[in-house]
């Protein structure tokens, strides 16, 4: 086409797009391998887009294998309709846009960048011409027709190309100290072009509905550019920066798209990806990356665990979702608190439910104080840190049964100042009352205070329940004081609830499941669920449902697969010690401890088998862990009972009772060796019974011994009575303590 004699009313942006159409019509309608080449010639003097020409011609050359030399002259376009349109009509497509305002549709800035390709590059291959053509069909709002565009070309096989080409040209810029000395192949601009067109397509994708396709073409962006960036990028690409903008906005679209196609792990993973390495990303952003992996990780549902090569980090390594969330909650109050970032209110009202829920009190007033002057008056401030730590002492108390009265002041007085103020307080504040309560129904000597208690703290823990429905912590405390007052069917719907809201993934959740089912006399269940908690859980927790597993083995006379499930806890204990290094004092301390509990019930399982010599060399093992362990003498004193050994039994639970007072097992053990030595005995064992009660309502050992005891003084009704209430807490009795 050649330009003469331009009138006034001359559109020359209209004319150059439509020739620039035709020009990316013809490109993608040729061999795909051709390369095309652009002869600007200067006669006379006008300007088109820049250029100062005179009757400019341009020249479009093309060869392949089989021509060479052929020339075209582009003609003036007969319609503004779509290019795509154009291309695929032989193959029955169409995507006509109608009576579309083709100049107001166009940007400067895609002339612009027209321009720069043609006047920096001089030279586009097929994918380019593709990639820009689908561009424009994409800025039109033509999403079948620029996916149909991007459809032709095959990222795949030039994926290996694109890697080496962003990491030689990058390399070699370092090398020659801002010379411009470039590597041989694909250019920075062309590679910006192509990660262009993945990223279109991927959101042609996303607006056709296609999301998991869309999140697999993005996944791309990131593979091709990690592969030339295996560490990061600690420093921007500054011949291209448009690369990295790409780069940036894939690593922003990836999670989003995974969440649309509700693959929430594949979001954690995508996410974690964009933050693992440095990538050059700026403050705000990268702020804007952390902050919505700490809200998925919250609230989504899915428990993710950390790669296990993270655990390289040491001591500080998150070991769930909620540590890892307030981990990135902390890192960027700290990137607010420096002026890093801009104030963003969201940040504390997430690590506020996120410190909330985990108890950690202190650590949100810490927070509080931190905050900038400005951000909260004076009496807010004071406030918010008067609730925090007031729940801190309710915790604190909530936690010790001897403090459960000083607890429920605490608890009371945050109820007082949070109403209508904080919602995640106030259910908290609700939970520690309840607990509290149960405290102190365990520590009651009276029976109708006893009573009292334990109703009342059901009713505030189900408050809790409903001011707070997000809160797992709270649905396992209710389903746990369920379990303990032996009301079994709504302990079990409550730690479903709780199972749920932890994506399954909590290992005492699997274990309070296991018991109540225990409970319930479904043993096999029981034993199946431990089974699948085993598969999920890991380190200490592991050895603690393989105990329970062995226990459930015996309550359903299997002894020889008891036997083999202590036989590889117990290995498994010895490999843990073995090891060079420990992870915390706790796990070394739950490992002794549990070291000693498998050597104590492998010494019942023996007794009750009668093979004396093997219970006695258990229990000395247990020892040589744990000299001054009440339950290790108390297993002493069983074994010399069954021997009918009375007075070294005697001696036995003595040494027990010194070591803890109050340990049921040992007084009702007393009472039964008491009354096997004879009836001047009875007032004694009767007197240990009744404490024994007093300090479990629920022991069905107990209630069994005091209805002998009143058989043998012939009170027949009250011996049926007791006998009675042992038999039904029997049948609702778990194989191991709920708490």
């Amino acid at each position: 086409m050649q330009i003469r004699n331009v009138p006034s009313n001359f559109n020359i942006k209209s004319q150059f797009q439509n020739l620039f159409d035709n020009f990316l019509l013809c490109m993608t309608k040729g061999p795909k391998h051709s390369k095309i080449k652009i002869r600007l010639h200067h006669n006379s003097q006008i300007t088109l887009l820049g250029y100062n020409l005179i009757e400019p011609t341009f020249f479009i050359f093309w060869s392949s294998k089989s021509e060479k030399g052929e020339q075209f002259k582009f003609e003036e376009p007969q319609s503004p309709e779509s290019l795509a349109t154009r291309d695929f009509s032989a193959s029955g497509l169409s995507s006509i846009t109608g009576n579309l305002d083709w100049e107001s549709k166009l940007e400067d800035a895609q002339v612009d960048e027209a321009e720069s390709t043609l006047k920096e590059a001089l030279s586009l291959n097929y994918e380019e011409a593709r990639a820009l053509l689908g561009r424009l069909e994409y800025q039109r709002g033509n999403f079948d027709a620029a996916l149909q565009v991007f459809q032709g070309i095959d990222i795949r096989t030039l994926s290996s190309r694109m890697s080496s080409a962003i990491a030689e040209r990058t390399q070699s810029r370092k090398r020659s100290k801002g010379e411009n000395v470039l590597a041989a192949g694909m250019s920075l601009h062309s590679v910006s072009l192509l990660l262009e067109a993945i990223l279109l397509k991927a959101k042609s994708l996303e607006e056709l509905g296609r999301v998991k396709e869309a999140a697999r073409e993005c996944k791309m962006i990131l593979d091709i550019v990690e592969s030339a960036f295996p560490y990061g990028i600690r420093e921007s690409i500054n011949e291209d920066l448009k690369l990295l903008e790409m780069f940036h906005k894939a690593l922003e679209l990836l999670p989003k798209l995974w969440i649309q196609s509700g693959f929430l792990d594949e979001a954690i993973t995508a996410y974690r990806r964009a933050l693992v390495k440095p990538w050059y990303m700026d403050a705000q952003r990268l702020a804007k990356v952390q902050k919505d992996l700490a809200t998925l990780l919250l609230y989504g549902g899915v428990e993710a665990s950390l790669p296990s090569q993270f655990k390289a980090w040491g001591l500080a390594f998150p070991t769930n979702n909620m540590e890892e969330s307030i981990l990135l909650l902390f890192i960027l109050a700290q990137k607010i608190l420096y002026g890093e970032i801009e104030w963003d209110p969201e940040v504390t009202d997430h690590l506020t439910f996120a410190l909330t829920i985990s108890g950690q009190f202190e650590s949100l007033a810490d927070h509080v104080e931190q905050i900038l002057p400005g951000i909260y008056n004076r009496a807010e401030r004071w406030y918010f840190l008067a609730l925090c730590y007031c729940a801190a002492g309710a915790k604190l108390c909530a936690e010790d049964p001897k403090q459960a009265r000083q607890g429920m002041d605490f608890a009371r007085k945050v109820i007082d100042v949070s109403i209508n103020q904080n919602e995640h307080l106030l259910g908290q504040a609700h939970e520690f009352l309840g607990v509290c309560y149960g405290n102190a129904a365990r520590m009651s000597i009276s029976d109708s205070k006893r009573i009292s208690f334990h109703s009342e703290s059901l009713n505030w823990l189900n408050h809790a329940s409903s001011i707070d429905t997000k809160d797992p912590e709270i649905k396992f405390n209710l389903a746990l004081e369920n379990a303990i007052q032996r009301n079994l069917a709504p302990a079990f719907d409550n730690t479903m609830l709780y199972s749920d809201m932890m994506a399954a993934s909590s290992e005492r959740g699997w274990k309070l499941l296991a018991l109540i089912l225990s409970a319930e006399q479904r043993l096999k269940d029981a034993e199946a669920i431990v089974d699948l908690a085993l598969d999920e859980s890991g380190s200490i927790h592991q050895l603690e449902l393989l105990r329970l597993k062995a226990v459930l083995q015996i309550a359903q006379k299997q002894p020889k697969q008891a036997l083999e499930t202590y036989r590889i806890l117990l290995i498994l204990i010895q490999a843990q010690r073995e090891r060079c290094e420990k992870n915390t004092n706790y796990e070394a301390l739950a490992e002794r401890k549990l070291e000693v509990e498998a050597w104590l019930d492998l010494a019942g399982l023996y007794s009750d088998l009668k093979s004396w010599h093997d219970a006695a060399i258990c229990i000395d093992k247990a020892k040589l862990t744990e000299m001054y362990s009440h339950r290790c003498w108390h297993t002493t004193a069983k074994l010399f009972e069954v021997q009918s050994q009375y007075k070294e039994a005697v001696i036995a639970l003595s040494v027990s009772l010194s070591i803890e007072p109050d340990y049921v097992p040992s007084i009702v053990s007393s009472a039964e060796v008491l009354l096997k030595m004879g009836n001047q005995s009875v007032p004694a064992a009767r007197s240990l019974l009744m404490n024994a009660l007093r300090l479990e309502p629920t022991n069905h050992d107990a209630w069994f011994n005091l209805g002998l005891i009143y058989k043998k003084e012939g009170s027949i009704q009250q011996a049926a009575d007791c006998l009675q209430a042992a038999h039904e807490l029997k049948l609702s009795a778990p194989v191991q303590s709920f708490k």
